[in-house]
């Protein structure tokens, strides 16, 4: 608990929550995040108002979505690699998004955890957040606290997605690079593997080759880099390569930040970069206003009213789902 004569952000101002975060407070960073992710109105009210400032001074970040199958080993691949990050003398803010429980809505896995060293960095920020049985691999709530950590100023941010397959696509839409990271000897089972998520892939790299893995990393790689092949170029001019890596004996993790690296500087040479992190911009915007829509509509009670009988109307079949939620939205527009 703080101590009596400190200020927490529930009692100071946006602007001072804002300009504590910008000044590089990770324990307001952390408060922060608490009031972007809570559903309380007047929380919103204030986390709105602490992104608008934040969002005006977001720094210059490499955000980065770990993403891949459950069991690939993203937590501890993102520890090695994190090392490496810090070694360059660059500081790190890793967002672990953990499946939730449908009946507490908690975090299940709790990445924190699992990353004991990285933890203790001075360099490194870790927070976990609960999924909310959101879809797309990310949390409600995750493009926030990109913005809110951009804003603190990291130079990296590393967002390890849930890792639930053909969902995961959405991470696409709030990160400027795409690693996938997959288990020896999945090269075998490419016919299983989502297209969606092997085209939004900016680099794949094969964990755990160590030891007796060996071999069926290297067939694993091979049939990945044909896979690839045979999918249209993500960017024109850029191919993407397979890489092997251990976080035991850290095979490939230098290769793979000096990839992610690379690519970085070939999205800013060529003005993508910007690009997407402007219709990532528009693409918030859109999702926002679905939300509050949907928010407004479930909460009027003339829609709470017809409802019930519409349902009733629907399940007995007298009326089909799709001229129930026509005379929904008229009731809700007012065109009765």
């Amino acid at each position: 608990m703080a101590p009596s004569h400190e200020k927490t952000s529930s009692s100071l101002d946006p602007k001072s929550i804002a300009e504590a975060i910008m000044a590089g407070n990770r324990q307001m960073l952390a408060r922060a995040i608490t009031l972007v992710e809570s559903a309380k109105e007047e929380h919103q009210e204030k986390a709105h108002a602490v992104l608008d400032i934040c969002l005006a001074k977001q720094r210059e970040s490499m955000v980065i979505g770990i993403t891949g199958s459950p069991g690939a080993g993203k937590s501890s691949f993102i520890e090695a690699l994190g090392a490496e990050i810090i070694q360059k003398g660059l500081t790190l803010a890793v967002l672990c998004i953990d499946p939730s429980s449908r009946r507490s809505g908690g975090s299940i896995l709790g990445d924190k955890a699992r990353m004991e060293k990285l933890s203790t960095r001075p360099e490194a920020f870790i927070r976990p957040t609960p999924s909310s049985c959101h879809l797309g691999g990310s949390g409600p709530r995750t493009h926030e606290t990109i913005m809110l950590t951009r804003a603190a100023g990291y130079d990296v941010i590393l967002v390890e997605t849930v890792g639930v397959g053909q969902s995961e696509v959405q991470i696409e839409n709030m990160t400027d690079c795409i690693l996938l990271l997959m288990l020896p000897g999945s090269g075998d089972e490419l016919q299983g593997i989502k297209r969606g998520i092997m085209e939004i892939a900016d680099i794949v790299c094969i964990s755990k080759t160590d030891g007796e893995q060996e071999r069926s990393a290297t067939l694993a790689q091979a049939d990945f880099e044909a896979a690839l092949g045979m999918l249209p170029p993500k960017h024109e001019g850029r191919r993407r390569k397979v890489l092997l890596t251990s976080a035991l004996n850290g095979k490939g993790i230098r290769e793979s930040w000096k990839e992610i690296a690379e690519h970085f500087s070939f999205l800013r040479e060529l003005g993508i970069l910007e690009r997407r992190r402007q219709e990532q911009l528009s693409m918030l915007l859109d999702g926002l206003v679905e939300d509050e829509l949907k928010k407004q509509f479930l909460a009027d009670p003339q829609v709470a009213k017809r409802k019930k009988e519409i349902e009733a109307a629907v399940q007995s079949r007298s009326l089909s789902p799709f001229s129930g939620a026509a005379k929904l939205v008229k009731t809700f527009t007012g065109r009765r």
